[in-house]
């Protein structure tokens, strides 16, 4: 029965429609309290890499931030980063100042949560590395050892401000690799 609901899903999954010419996921933004100290943490704690900068954003008598971005229309970004962390989707980085703006991070469980997941090839150096760096590890490294994704192991840990963040690894791969030649990530 399992066997037959992860066939069935990768075959719903690959009908499904999708927006003409789409190839992936190239960015994830993320509005960080501190532009300055996240673009220290990702260079130099991730070995991230800043491509560029862009700002400011803002229009003191418009609505263009409003319209465009679904911000309050005196919302303002000074500058923002696009930074390339290996393979994968790339990261902007953005600091907003805005009225009546929420400066509390949310939880994973949060209707708008979230985290970012990076592969790594060695989960425990990975993991000895981020504790010499004195970030705070959420709980043990663990490995699925059932269903589509069984060979994975994972950790949460957070960034200095409270950011979601989690290790992954699959050096000998995933269990639904079995099943299809296609492949979420290739590391």
């Amino acid at each position: 029965m399992k066997k037959l609901l992860t066939l069935l899903w990768f075959a719903v999954g690959s009908a499904q429609a999708a927006i003409p010419g789409m190839r992936g996921p190239d960015h994830i933004g993320v509005t960080v309290p501190n532009l300055t100290q996240a673009t220290e943490f990702f260079t130099e704690v991730m070995g991230c890499q800043v491509f560029f900068e862009m700002g400011p954003f803002k229009d003191p008598e418009g609505n263009w931030m409003q319209e465009n971005l679904n911000v309050d229309p005196r919302a303002e970004i000074d500058v923002l980063n696009m930074m390339r962390c290996g393979n994968g989707a790339n990261l902007e980085l953005f600091q907003y100042r805005a009225p009546e703006q929420n400066t509390t991070v949310p939880r994973n469980s949060d209707i708008g949560g979230h985290h970012l997941a990076f592969y790594v090839e060695d989960m425990a150096a990975a993991v000895t590395y981020l504790k010499e760096q004195q970030l705070e590890i959420m709980g043990q490294p663990k490995t699925m050892t059932e269903g589509p994704n069984a060979g994975v192991t994972w950790v949460y840990f957070l960034s200095p401000w409270g950011m979601q963040l989690e290790l992954v690894s699959y050096p000998n791969g995933m269990a639904y690799e079995k099943e299809t030649t296609d492949r979420l990530f290739k590391p």
